[in-house]
């Protein structure tokens, strides 16, 4: 009943891995990043109309100051790199107070995404620098905090992310150490890679062609969306979303048009005008408003054609 109670709320129509990743995961995860985990298994064990009512509430609650307080941890760490020119090192760290421990960690990967940079992320309490790192491909980050473990207090995790505790009066030499560490290695520069699955064009896409993906369910990690090539489309209107955080297009050959969401790509804005020719790469999805069905990209990469 709480399941069904919190799935109703997200506002997702149809049960899919998507549905469980952007709806309902994040509303479950948020109460032991904000607040308190019991809430959660209340929610699913419960019988109670009224308090599944409330704890429905509560966890989007905790799942809309979760995004507030990723919000502006964010904004914050990007300040800091851009005015003390971070990327200029090997790895990214970064060590604040009042940052929230339970959601450094989502930041952390999304500057590294963003800079394609390894990165660590420190909330500072009384004296002591506590936080979560994420890495880059060809880099083993715990390995890197083996090797730069002298003025760490505690550290665990994997290759790919990592937690770690240190005294703030050691932090300048921890930085120092693991990125002349990585320097060593010699990584070279890094690219980010998309990975092709199809070319398609316009003429070729349906509404039952583009619901058949659907029997590939689930999505995920081992198994992701499969991306799609389109090119030589003319931008037919732009716009920014969300306080420009959203790209919004209509793009269109010589017979057909299609709508691109592009999540996070707002800043794209600027840099394309109406009727520029683009190639774009993405995952087909269907769109539904006001019960109408239509297909639309979800945007991973643009470039103005050749």
């Amino acid at each position: 009943m709480g399941l069904k109670s919190l799935i109703i709320s997200s506002g997702y129509k149809v049960i899919n891995s998507n549905t469980i990743s952007f709806g309902i995961a994040p509303r479950v995860n948020a109460c032991g990043r904000m607040g308190f985990a019991d809430n959660a298994l209340k929610l699913f064990v419960t019988k109670d109309i009224k308090e599944i009512q409330e704890l429905t509430q509560t966890l989007n609650d905790y799942n809309r100051e979760r995004q507030e307080t990723e919000k502006r941890i964010f904004e914050e760490a990007i300040k800091e790199i851009e005015e003390n020119n971070e990327t200029n090192n090997e790895v990214i760290v970064l060590s604040k107070e009042n940052w929230h421990h339970g959601v450094i960690g989502i930041v952390s990967s999304k500057i590294t995404d963003m800079y394609l940079k390894p990165s660590i992320l420190l909330c500072e309490e009384e004296g002591i620098c506590k936080g979560s790192g994420r890495s880059i491909q060809g880099l083993d980050l715990h390995d890197a905090l083996c090797k730069a473990s002298e003025n760490l207090e505690k550290y665990g995790g994997h290759a790919m992310a990592v937690g770690l505790s240190l005294k703030k009066e050691n932090l300048t030499s921890f930085k120092n150490d693991i990125n002349e560490y990585v320097k060593s290695l010699n990584l070279g520069e890094t690219e980010q890679v998309i990975e092709i699955d199809m070319e398609v064009m316009l003429k070729d896409l349906n509404l039952e062609t583009v619901k058949e993906l659907n029997k590939l369910e689930p999505f995920g990690e081992a198994n992701r969306l499969p991306n799609f090539i389109i090119k030589n489309l003319k931008i037919d209107s732009i716009r920014a979303l969300t306080e420009g955080k959203h790209l919004k297009l209509t793009l269109k050959d010589e017979k057909s048009k299609i709508d691109a969401i592009g999540f996070n790509l707002g800043e794209l804005t600027n840099e394309y005008k109406l009727n520029d020719k683009v190639d774009i790469v993405g995952n087909l999805e269907i769109n539904s408003y006001n019960g109408i069905e239509s297909i639309q990209i979800n945007l991973k990469d643009i470039k103005k054609s050749l």
